[in-house]
């Protein structure tokens, strides 16, 4: 997959795993599990990413005595993924050509 749009699909992916509810790293990697792979690293750089973009904002908590951070979705965020469900309508669109077109050569 071209890596710009396993990229963005990414950012999706994170900012869905938090829009109910705040969430921290280790929970958002296991609520993704299902349906990605997502190592810490790239995690961490993706969240880093969209809290510059002001998607989403973070805050520091204790959790059994250890500092936890939060993530929690910000207007922009919700405002990216009603985006990307439009977007991808397109994307669904071009999807089914492409493959209607390879079905007339099976």
């Amino acid at each position: 997959m071209d890596a710009q749009l396993k990229r963005g699909l990414l950012d999706i992916c994170v900012l869905a795993a938090i829009k109910d509810e705040d969430s921290y790293g280790y929970k958002i990697i296991k609520d993704l599990k299902p349906y990605t792979e997502l190592s810490e690293s790239t995690l961490y750089t993706i969240l880093k990413r969209l809290e510059t973009a002001e998607m989403l904002t973070v805050r520091t908590a204790e959790h059994e005595g250890r500092l936890r951070k939060y993530y929690r979705i910000t207007a922009e965020g919700v405002r990216r993924i009603e985006e990307f469900r439009k977007e991808w309508e397109d994307v669904m669109k071009i999807y089914r050509f492409v493959t209607k077109e390879e079905q007339a050569y099976e």
